[in-house]
């Protein structure tokens, strides 16, 4: 199979040789220099200069307090306190915002712009994590009601809600053998590096309407989702062991026809185990590079062509080779590191169609060696085991045996030395960012790889350096204030990830059980003496009661009451109980022909259908009598307890009545915002709401916390009210188990009717915000209940 009948765009094999020849040029001052040595007498000065500001003499008497120091400072919220706490944080912030300015917006930190620059975002970037770490809970900052708040203030929720439908996707459709949770980090991250790149050139540039800031910032976040896509779609999926050889060539065939010929082909026959997760791959690359193809100008098409080409093509050239050859030269190691490193960022400024910069390009190409020596450092024992080719693991495999070898960790401090003098000018600020950077990789290496592994590969990779390396351990040893807090925050999103997929797995499996739980006690037992009379109705009543229910309601309230507020769970199991018979009760109602109609509920015939109206209104009745006989069986409670909650539930089914009422009286008239918002609640919220409240009144929970519940509950009802409504117009009916459409045919207003499909999800997400700042005046965990806000918003049945 061949894709290459389209015309080209580019000339790739010209294009890749030109990039080469500049990469070779680079690579021989570099290697020259290594051998001559001649960057530890520079560098020698330059780390004894620097020291003086990171090796601190500390009193005898506070010995003792630094390990109080080192102990509140571990955690993202404690370090940050304790940064503040004792006046370090401006000057931490100082040093990780100047550096991302130099690694990923390849600004001159000498420039006078940038340094206003860095200080405003310094200022204000204390101010929101002296304030979010001021909460108690800073996840809050990170979490989607945070983020989703951030993104309203810059007018970019479409874009937001639309990122995270696409997050979702993707975390879903990610094959076996690829890390989910590495790759959705990996897009956050290049989707913020391409907001900060936007909202830089905006910056740099004349004024900007808030229209055009908007318009500009959604761009970028569905560019920076589209790019960020080729990660684990592109590089990790060639690079792990998922496809065959066979299906590799192929896949490498069509994304290199994509990048030459500016089209992507059509995916023909692809069998096999792997077939339908290409496809969807395949799919959604087509999608994000018809979005990036459209969005470039074309005056920077050809230029974005090109580099990605060249990305694409070294990191092929790495990837094709094999860790058991002993036979690559220098030029053959690390030319196509020098060139993906370099041009994995030139893409991004060519992504937003900004225009050229020669200065911004040269300080790019010549930057990325360094991170990339860097990251590969970090790597170089996964990356071995992985059989995987890098300067360092090859230098590992062969040092002994090749003596032209160049090693890796001396071309490291070479390419420091290069970068400080030659392309920053020795610009002193640039020095004490970059050799921060440098002692801080070492030190992060030897805490998690440990003391005596560490001083192993030092031992090797130092041989030809031992002076030198005696300063740079003493600096590893002994500087303190070289932490970023990029790094920080890094590890504290792959905390808040595994925390998330963790009590998501826990979650689901919770539900799952207490779900079987629940259906083993629902159905209602035939009393002997009247199973003539009442055969029929019980029946009826078990049909409705055996449908694959969601079991939603009982089910929140088992885990407030059993988990979060300690109740014996067998206890209240006829709370349990009372909570389904209800709600199944109102079910059969709105499916009623005098009501909503239905056909089907559950994936099956609804209840009138299989007996008759006339038992099917006997049923629902029959069903709301069962639940006021099991909620008055509470007998290990408090009597009065016990009938306050049952006259808290008749006024809440007095309420839900009233709720289909309106709903009926709505039939053919269009209602305002604020009358559907309250016939929702009404209808649904006050469902929702009753499982919180029934279990927090039997366990005689303050009334401050009652009123958050409730709060909690009437803004996560309606958010998931609107997304009924959404499903009814974009849902699968095969999942939702009921027809779609069924509102537009009963001439129903709904959230969709009303505000559109747009501006109904803006506001399901914006009550979504609101329920879950509701949960700040929970004194309970709320984890549960974060994840229940979370699957009301992002199911599909």
């Amino acid at each position: 199979m061949c894709y290459m009948n389209a015309e080209l765009l580019i000339n790739p094999d010209a294009c890749y040789r030109l990039a080469e020849q500049k990469a070779a040029h680079y690579f021989e001052t570099l290697s020259a220099q290594v051998m001559q040595q001649t960057y530890v007498p520079i560098l020698t000065k330059d780390i004894q200069a620097w020291k003086q500001n990171h090796l601190h003499h500390y009193p005898i008497l506070s010995f003792f307090t630094r390990g109080k120091e080192k102990k509140a400072a571990q955690g993202y919220q404690h370090y940050i306190q304790w940064l503040n706490y004792t006046g370090k944080l401006d000057h931490y912030l100082e040093r990780s915002i100047s550096y991302i300015y130099l690694r990923d917006l390849g600004k001159d930190l000498h420039s006078p712009d940038t340094k206003k620059r860095v200080r405003d975002v310094v200022e204000s970037l204390r101010d929101q994590l002296i304030e979010s770490t001021n909460r108690e809970d800073s996840s809050d900052t990170y979490s989607m009601a945070g983020l989703y708040r951030r993104a309203q203030k810059e007018g970019v929720e479409s874009a937001m809600i639309w990122l995270v439908s696409k997050l979702k996707t993707v975390s879903e459709n990610i094959p076996n053998g690829l890390n989910a949770e590495q790759a959705q980090r990996k897009l956050i991250k290049i989707i913020a590096g391409v907001i900060m790149l936007e909202m830089e050139e905006m910056a740099d540039g004349s004024r900007v309407s808030a229209q055009e800031r908007t318009q500009r910032l959604d761009r970028a976040i569905r560019l920076g989702y589209c790019y960020g896509l080729t990660y684990p779609f592109i590089d990790d999926l060639l690079d792990a062991k998922i496809l065959s050889p066979e299906e590799k060539r192929r896949y490498s065939e069509l994304i290199r026809t994509t990048l030459t010929t500016g089209t992507v082909p059509h995916l023909s026959d692809w069998d096999g185990e792997n077939a339908e997760s290409i496809r969807f791959i395949h799919a959604e690359l087509r999608e994000a590079f018809e979005y990036i193809k459209a969005t470039q100008r074309e005056e920077t098409k050809t230029h974005f062509f090109e580099q990605a080409y060249v990305f694409y093509q070294s990191q092929e050239e790495d990837r094709n080779k094999d860790l058991t050859n002993p036979s690559y030269t220098n030029k053959e190691l690390y030319l196509p590191i020098i060139l993906k490193a370099s041009s994995s960022r030139l893409i991004i400024r060519s992504i937003i169609s900004a225009p050229e910069d020669e200065a911004f390009d040269s300080r790019t190409f010549y930057y990325g060696i360094y991170n990339q020596l860097a990251d590969d450092f970090t790597d170089m024992f996964a990356d071995m085991k992985d059989g995987a080719v890098t300067p360092y693991t090859y230098y590992l495999n062969y040092h002994d045996k090749r003596p032209d070898l160049i090693n890796p960790f001396e071309l490291y401090w070479t390419v420091i030395f290069h970068l400080i003098h030659k392309v920053y000018h020795s610009d002193s600020k640039t020095c004490e960012v970059i050799l921060d950077r440098a002692i801080n990789g070492l030190k992060r290496f030897k805490e998690r790889m440990g003391t005596e592994k560490y001083h192993e590969i030092m031992s090797l990779f130092t041989s030809g350096i031992p002076k030198f390396n005696r300063m740079i351990q003493k600096m590893v040893q002994k500087a303190d204030d070289v932490d970023f807090f990029d790094k920080l925050l890094r590890d504290h999103m792959i905390s808040l990830l595994k925390k998330e997929r963790e009590e998501q797995e826990e979650f689901l499996d919770t539900v799952k059980t207490v779900r079987n739980q629940i259906n083993s006690f629902l159905p209602i037992v035939n009393d002997e003496q009247s199973a003539l009379l009442e055969e029929k109705i019980i029946d009826a009543a078990n049909y409705s009661l055996s449908g694959d229910g969601k079991r939603l309601r009982p089910i929140i309230t088992w885990m407030m009451g059993v988990k979060e507020y300690g109740l014996n769970q067998l206890d209240i199991v006829p709370l349990l109980k009372s909570l389904e018979y209800m709600h199944t009760a109102s079910l059969i109602f709105d499916d009623l022909p005098s009501q909503d109609n239905a056909s089907t509920r559950r994936g099956r015939p609804t209840l009138h259908q299989v007996y008759n109206m006339a038992i099917a209104e006997l049923t629902s009745l029959f069903l709301t009598q069962k639940a006021v006989e099991e909620q008055a069986s509470l007998d290990q409670f408090d009597a009065r307890t016990v009938l306050k909650m049952i006259q808290y539930s008749a006024q809440k089914i007095e309420d839900m009545c009233k709720g289909q009422a309106m709903d009926l009286d709505s039939i053919g008239k269009s209602l305002t915002l604020e009358q559907l918002t309250m016939m929702s609640f009404y209808k649904t919220g006050i469902a929702f709401e009753a499982s919180l409240i029934m279990p927090a009144l039997l366990a005689q929970v303050k009334e401050l916390e009652i009123a958050a519940l409730k709060k909690f509950a009437y803004h996560s009802g309606i958010a998931f009210q609107i997304k009924d409504d959404l499903l009814d117009v974009e849902g699968d009916e095969t999942v939702l188990g009921k027809p779609v459409g069924k509102d537009a045919e009963n001439l129903r207003s709904t959230f969709v009717t009303i505000l559109g499909i747009e501006e109904a999800r803006k506001s399901m997400w914006e009550h979504y915000c609101l329920a879950s700042e509701a949960l700040q005046d929970v004194s309970c965990k709320t984890s549960f209940l974060k994840h229940l806000l979370s699957y009301m918003v992002n199911r599909d049945h």
